[in-house]
């Protein structure tokens, strides 16, 4: 039996898997996000640690036989949040998240700092990634910056708890713009652009490998054997990969969870940061993968459901599985600023053409169709910058909708596919991490497709009418940016 945890954003979600592969039984948390001034976006560390114990605690007490023949653990998370801790161990301020914008002027800085910055970490500094954020904590808050000891991601954080190690995977790591991502080590130079040396580092393990063993309390607690071994796991997005079995290249997803991506898998490292696209390690030792990243995919729908006080399978209830052409209304789901392909924190959201006539179901349309066209911004950074995505799996929670997938087949051109258990991917794909490390398989043998539960094709008539929406919902953010 192996354990998934993933250490997401709004929450965390626990799954078993047993040893033909299948989830026997899921449990999770939900968290909370801070927001003390525009832009920022925080959460207190420990909340991931009693979050995650929590959902164990539940299948213990559930699936106490299930949970008591776990070999394996594997850990997922939100990636880049900076968790600074002293020498105590214990975190120094809240965490910053992936989705906090407050180092736009650092992300300059380090590009003068560090002209080699493109080349090795293979992406542009934004504010969304670590190392930003650490120059900003040292202009800001300096009494905070000069008693940092270790800095750690969030999935390192509750491993740190629940195993006493301070280790990172490569994944991950590759969200900090403090890796050589080709060589998949830490770099020293992008390290002392920012006032950090090694020591301040984790250990490196791949995603696959031991990381550490859990805790002798842990284990007692949840009844566990003594020697539960903990893999190095992953980011949540190369996590879902794992968890789709997209570990060839080429293999590709989308992802509609509160970010959105667009992934697919690389045999080589092939940063391409004019366009915005991500170029990080995969989970597993010789692959890396490409990323086009949108930070409110689902949570733009989730924003809505919060305004309108109306919980979101409500809203989308009455346009039913399918609608026959775009929403008059036009939506930017630029609500956390954007990454790719405009790398602009201080992008905004928008609705454009609302009327007297207005319906609630035409703003909801255009909510899912403006996360649609971002989704195909990224698609068309990532083939001009490796060649054409041909279809892709969908995940996330946003991956419960038909009505959905068949808007993002409409807008996108490519088939899309909705796959069991593609809500929880990302901890489907820690789970097999941990199978990984605990029994050294081939990832071949566990790493496979799950099945698909239905397929969307674009429908001709409506993908030429979302053709023309996108391109005049193309020219708002230019329009728009003016303004603001």
């Amino acid at each position: 039996m192996y354990l998934g945890l993933d250490i997401g954003t709004s929450g965390v979600k626990a799954v078993l898997v047993n040893e033909a592969g299948a989830i026997v039984a899921t449990a999770a948390r939900e968290l909370a996000l801070s927001h003390p001034a525009p832009l920022w976006s925080e959460q207190d560390p420990d909340s991931w640690v009693g979050a995650t114990t929590g959902a164990v605690d539940d299948l213990a007490s559930h699936h106490p036989r299930e949970v008591a023949r776990v070999a394996g653990i594997g850990l997922s998370g939100q990636m880049h949040g900076a968790t600074l801790l002293g020498e105590n161990g214990r975190p120094l301020r809240p965490a910053i998240l992936w989705n906090d914008g407050r180092s736009q002027a650092e992300c300059g800085e380090l590009e003068r700092r560090c002209p080699s910055l493109h080349a090795l970490a293979g992406n542009l500094a934004m504010p969304g990634f670590t190392a930003p954020k650490l120059l900003w904590v040292a202009r800001h808050e300096p009494h905070v910056f000069e008693r940092v000891a270790t800095v750690l991601l969030p999935k390192a954080y509750v491993r740190y708890r629940l195993t006493g190690e301070m280790v990172e995977d490569m994944s991950d790591a590759a969200g900090t713009l403090w890796l050589d991502v080709g060589q998949r080590c830490w770099s020293e130079a992008l390290l002392h652009a920012t006032g950090l040396d090694l020591r301040h580092m984790p250990r490196l393990v791949e995603g696959s490998d031991i990381s550490a063993v859990l805790a002798p309390e842990y284990a007692q607690r949840w009844g566990m054997a003594k020697n539960v071994v903990v893999a190095g796991g992953a980011g949540d997005n190369a996590a879902s990969a794992i968890g789709l079995g997209a570990i060839a290249p080429g293999d590709a997803f989308l992802s509609l969870g509160t970010s959105g991506v667009v992934f697919r898998v690389t045999d080589r490292f092939a940063p391409a940061p004019a366009s915005a696209v991500h170029a990080f390690c995969h989970a597993v030792p010789g692959l890396w993968h490409q990323m086009g990243v949108m930070l409110s995919a689902a949570a733009s729908l989730a924003w809505l459901a919060g305004v309108m006080e109306t919980p979101a399978a409500a809203l989308l209830a009455p346009l039913g599985e399918r609608v026959d052409g775009p929403s008059p209304i036009k939506f930017l789901p630029y609500l956390d600023g954007e990454r790719t392909p405009h790398n602009d924190a201080a992008a905004s959201g928008a609705f454009v053409g609302l009327r007297g006539a207005t319906g609630r179901s035409q703003i909801v349309q255009a909510v899912l169709e403006g996360v649609a066209f971002a989704a195909r911004d990224n698609l068309a950074a990532l083939s001009a910058a490796s060649g054409p995505v041909l279809e892709v799996d969908l995940v996330g929670g946003g991956s419960r909708s038909p009505l959905w997938a068949q808007i993002c087949a409409d807008v996108l051109g490519i088939a899309i596919h909705r796959v069991e258990e593609g809500e929880v991917g990302a901890a489907l794909g820690a789970a097999r991490l941990g199978r990984l490390a605990a029994t050294g398989e081939d990832a071949a043998q566990v790493c496979t497709p799950p099945r698909r539960l239905a397929s969307f094709a674009p429908r001709a008539s409506v993908a030429a009418a979302y053709d023309d929406a996108y391109r005049r919902w193309r020219e708002l953010y230019p329009a728009l940016k003016e303004t603001t």
